[in-house]
């Protein structure tokens, strides 16, 4: 898994949609998700840590969480399928450990407001996410490329073994 953070909200220039934008640590990866206009309003409203009159729903499940003595443990982007993404808030009490299905708008905006971390399985990085540097990307590759052009086979021997192997 990768742990990612929200790097804001787009919009879609063809059709207006918002975007939920999240990147890695390195900023290496972004993955777009595709959000309505309240989803959106949400998440915004969690990053700039506007506070409702009123409890709206995101407020509320947090609330519900803390009132009850419970953790956001993560959030985890576990699928895409079809375009559609999935995911799940794992919540604990105790010892007491549950993953509940959510869609990633209300993931993401529960774990900003109880400051949990956002992780994405590498598969739906590797199936959705785009370069953000390209630059760093290629250079990896060559640095990669170089060591695999020098590399010896006795530099795969260690300890009378094939790669470490005992």
């Amino acid at each position: 898994m990768i742990e990612m953070r929200v790097a804001g909200i787009a919009i879609d220039a063809v059709n207006r949609s918002p975007i939920v934008l999240l990147k890695d640590g390195q900023e290496r990866r972004a993955l777009p998700i595709y959000i309505n206009q309240d989803q959106a309003k949400a998440i915004i409203g969690a990053l700039e840590n506007q506070k409702p009159p009123r409890p709206l729903t995101h407020d509320l499940i947090a609330n519900i969480l803390e009132a009850w003595g419970m953790t956001l443990e993560r959030i985890v982007i576990n699928a895409i399928q079809d375009g559609t993404f999935y995911a799940l808030l794992t919540v604990s009490q105790g010892e007491v450990k549950k993953e509940i299905d959510a869609r990633p708008s209300d993931a993401i905006a529960i774990a900003l407001r109880t400051n949990s971390p956002i992780w994405v399985m590498e598969e739906v990085v590797a199936d959705a996410s785009i370069p953000v540097d390209r630059d760093a990307d290629e250079a990896e590759q060559q640095a990669f490329r170089e060591f695999l052009a020098n590399l010896r086979p006795e530099d795969l021997i260690k300890g009378g073994g094939f790669m470490g192997e005992s």
